[in-house]
This record gives C-alpha cells, sequence and structure tokens, in this order.
C-alpha cells in the first residue's frame, strides 16, 4: 500500500476560499468550513484577515464553536479583533470561553483592552478570572481550570450522572470527576466510565480511586506536565495549602506546558532567548533580541580563553612549536562537543523526570565509565590520524619541512620521534579533554537543577566557555610535559 494511502485525510480550507466566501456573504458556505475543518486550521488560515472579515466569520457561525476559534487565534490577532468587537460581540464570546483560556489572553493583552474583556465577563466568570490572575505565571495555579465537575463522597451514582446532564457541558472535561468530603477536601477521583457501570444507589465513596495524584497551585508546570506523562493523566486535581480542591489541569494544557518547554529548552541550547510568538509572528528587531544579548554574554565569557591564550604566547609554545596551534580549533570543538552530547541527556533526563540532583553520584560515575571508554577509542583515532597528517605534509613538522611521503624525505629516526611526540601530544589531549567534557557536561545541569534554576539556560554558555579554557590549559601543561625545553 503507497503511503499516501496511509495518510490520514483531514479536510482543510485556504485563506483565498475563505476570503472568498466573506466576499459573497455566503454564511452557509463559511458553517459547513467550521463543520468539517478543524478550528486551528481555520484560524490558522485567517489569521492575517481584517477585523472585519474575521467579525463576518464570527458572525455567520454557532455560538457555541465561536469561543474555540477564537481561543485558537494568535495573541496579536485577538487584541486586533477585540480592539474591532462591539462590546455585546465580546460579551457573547467571551462568556462562552473558559475562564483559564481567558485569563491566559488577558495575560497576553494591553491594560485597556484586559480591562474591556473582564468587563465583558460574567461576574461568576470575573470572579474565576481574577482567581487565576493571582498565581504566579508558570505555575498549576495559573495553568488550572476552574469549571470541573466534583461531588461530595455522599453522593449517589444516579444523583451524580443526573446532575452531569444538566451541567456537564460546561465542565473542561466529564471524563474525571472529582471527589471531596464534608470538609471540601480533596479525597478522590471517578472515572465516567466506572460511574456509568456503577449501581445507581451506590455512593462514589464505594467507586472513587483514593490513590490519585495531585498537585498544589504553586507547583511549577514542568513538574505538572512530567506527572501528567508518567501516570498517564486525562486530568488532575490543583489543591490549596489546606488540601482543598481548587481547580483541575486537562492534558491537553499539560501537552501545551511540553511543548512550550520543549522550545524554551531548545532556545537555551542554542544559546537564545525563548520567543514568546511564533517565528513567522517574530519582527526582525524581537528575532535580533533573542539572540544578541546571549552573544554578548559569551563575548565576555570569551575573556578566560583570551587570557589563557596570551599566557600560551608569552611562554612562546606556538613560537618555538608552530604546529601546535594548527591542532587548536579541533582539540576545543571535540571537548565542546562531546560536553554537549552529554549536557544534552542531562538536560533530556532531568525534564522527563528520569533522575534528579540527589543521583548525581550515580550519573557522573555512570558519564565518567563511558567517557573512559569513548576518551580511550578518539585518543587511540586521534594519534594514528595526526601521525597520518604529519606525514603526507597536511601540517608541518617543525624542524622538518617538506618532509613527507611524497618526496620520501620523512624515514629518518628522528622525524619518526617527533611526528610520535607530536601525535601522543594531540591524542592524550585530546582523551583527558573528552573525559573532562563529560564530567563537567554532567555536573553543570545536575547543579542548576539542584539549586532550583533551569539547567538548559545554565549549561550550554557555560560549557563552552570553560571547555575551552580547560582545554587550552590542558594542551599548555601536556606541551610543556612532552617538549620540556619549550
Amino acid at each position: 500500500m503507497d503511503e499516501e494511502e496511509n495518510t490520514p485525510k483531514v479536510a482543510s480550507v485556504t485563506s483565498e476560499k475563505l476570503l472568498e466566501y466573506i466576499k459573497r456573504k455566503d454564511r452557509k458556505a463559511i458553517q459547513t468550513v467550521f463543520d468539517i475543518v478543524p478550528n486551528i486550521d481555520i484560524a490558522e488560515a485567517s489569521d492575517d484577515f481584517e477585523p472585519a472579515d474575521l467579525l463576518f466569520i464570527f458572525r455567520s457561525i454557532d455560538s457555541e464553536i465561536s469561543a474555540d476559534f477564537f481561543d485558537e487565534l494568535s495573541s496579536d490577532t485577538k487584541e486586533k479583533l477585540i480592539s474591532a468587537m462591539t462590546d455585546k460581540q465580546l460579551v457573547e464570546i467571551i462568556n462562552e470561553q473558559y475562564a483559564d483560556d481567558v485569563a491566559d489572553t488577558i495575560n497576553e493583552l494591553p491594560a485597556n483592552l484586559a480591562s474591556r474583556v473582564l468587563r465583558a465577563a460574567s461576574k461568576d466568570m470575573r470572579k474565576d478570572i481574577n482567581q487565576l490572575l493571582q498565581y504566579e505565571e508558570g505555575t498549576a495555579g495559573a495553568l488550572m481550570t476552574t469549571e470541573y465537575l466534583d461531588y461530595i463522597d455522599t453522593a449517589l451514582v444516579k444523583d451524580v450522572i443526573q446532575d452531569i446532564r444538566k451541567k456537564g457541558k460546561d465542565a473542561e472535561t466529564v471524563y474525571t470527576i472529582f471527589v471531596r468530603n464534608k470538609y471540601r477536601q480533596f479525597v478522590g477521583t471517578v472515572g465516567l466510565d466506572d460511574l456509568i457501570f456503577a449501581e445507581p444507589d451506590q455512593a462514589l465513596s464505594d467507586i472513587m480511586d483514593q490513590d490519585v495524584v495531585s498537585c498544589t497551585t504553586s507547583t511549577d508546570q514542568e513538574e505538572v506536565a512530567n506527572l501528567f506523562r508518567r501516570y498517564d493523566l486525562n486530568a488532575m486535581a490543583v489543591l490549596n495549602k489546606d488540601s482543598r480542591l481548587v481547580g483541575v489541569i486537562t492534558v491537553d494544557d499539560a501537552v501545551d506546558v511540553m511543548a512550550e518547554e520543549a522550545n524554551e529548552d531548545i532556545a537555551h541550547l542554542t544559546n537564545m532567548s525563548r520567543a514568546d510568538k511564533p517565528y513567522l509572528e517574530l519582527s526582525a528587531w524581537e528575532n535580533a533580541r533573542n539572540c544578541f544579548p546571549w552573544l554578548i554574554a559569551l563575548l565576555i565569557l570569551g575573556t578566560f580563553t583570551t587570557m589563557v591564550l596570551d599566557r600560551i604566547e608569552k611562554q612562546h609554545v606556538f613560537t618555538m612549536l608552530p604546529m601546535l596551534i594548527a591542532f587548536v580549533p579541533t582539540l576545543m570543538d571535540t571537548g565542546g562537543n562531546a560536553g554537549a552530547q552529554t549536557t544534552g541527556l542531562m538536560i533530556r533526563g532531568l525534564a522527563v523526570d528520569a533522575f534528579g540532583p540527589k543521583d548525581v553520584l550515580k550519573v557522573l560515575w555512570k558519564e565518567v565509565k563511558a567517557a573512559l571508554i569513548i576518551a580511550g577509542i578518539v585518543a587511540a583515532f586521534a594519534f594514528l590520524w595526526v601521525l597520518l597528517e604529519q606525514y603526507m605534509g597536511i601540517v608541518s613538522v617543525s624542524g622538518f619541512e617538506n618532509m613527507n611521503i611524497w618526496n620520501g624525505q620523512c624515514w629518518s629516526l628522528d622525524f619518526f620521534g617527533h611526528t610520535l611526540k607530536s601525535s601522543a601530544l594531540i591524542a592524550i589531549t585530546m582523551g583527558i579533554a573528552i573525559l573532562t567534557s563529560k564530567a563537567i557536561g554532567t555536573l553543570l545541569p545536575l547543579g542548576a537543577a539542584a539549586i532550583k534554576k533551569d539547567p538548559a539556560l545554565l549549561s550550554q554558555p557555560m560549557l563552552t566557555t570553560i571547555m575551552d579554557v580547560t582545554v587550552l590549559c590542558i594542551y599548555l601543561l601536556m606541551a610543556m610535559a612532552f617538549f620540556p625545553g619549550i
């Protein structure tokens, strides 16, 4: 069967087709598009539309889907749309949304528009939004929703099912029912399937799952995402300091956090600041602003490398053995690459909670054992390769210029001895550099995690500078040991 036949078919729509429907005032066609095309695809197709065109779309579709469509639009488009909406239109859109989605929108708006959105919200929704806005960004409290289904543990199954039929549509999820005791403390959950198959006169306390995972309002959102991944959750209870249920987080929010944290780690690993907008929405200045602060910081950190090179120059190492300077970039790159490999593994392991700072000795020993094998193999290859480079005349050996296998003048014992020492110097330096780099690449992320800092943010720029300085110092010491006369 062809690969094309295995590809899932999803209905799509283009910007041009949507604009054609708007120009023809064909509301029926627009509603049909929303019936068969996912909201996010329509939002992407219409994201550059003028507010007037977007308003026509909103007037053409059913109210129950307009809120979901609005939530999929970009921050800039939402801002333009809110500015163009009448108070009545804004009320209709805002009050169809979930409070946590409106709170996220408000966080991205200028103060005047944020106030307008709050005024448009109903009294109950405004209370929920204000509650969500009080929590620190990046915590479970800011991520949670207050629209959920919760019942006292003495409630009967038949009564709960009847109540869900009445108000289940307004809840973020109906697949997980949250249970509290008479003191309003969270005591367990009931899956919708368990509820349906239970006896009508059973109490929720008889069928609820008490061995459940929860978090507090101050739990970091990355930890929340890890809990969803580890325990394969659909929804999670968010508790206050008194163990009372104040909100829930659903799996779609957890997936958004995973994507956000992954983007942030990638940005930090490439020495950039995380962008708050999609790439195509960034201006040239915003794109540059994410890059140049790190480049300036690395330029300042590079002062240490300059200091070491200056010291080597004063020792006249490169003057007396100019061949050695040719291998400086290779040694620094190899050390940096070896450390970057380990750093990537450490950051990933910390992100998925495979280990933590408390496992530092176990992880370090594991990486050191692997580093010894890698360093041995790479050093052996480097010895043979550098030896070959000298005999082939790729690099010139000091005092033995123009000696290579091509002119047959390289078969003296003096030349052989000198090439052996030079090759051994490079190989041993490279082996030690790899071993050191692997150890530093392990300790930096774990150390950052131990002091509650982002491992990706601290590790990469510091690793580059530390390894450059370390490799140069090792190179200098090894050169002085192999060639005492310099």
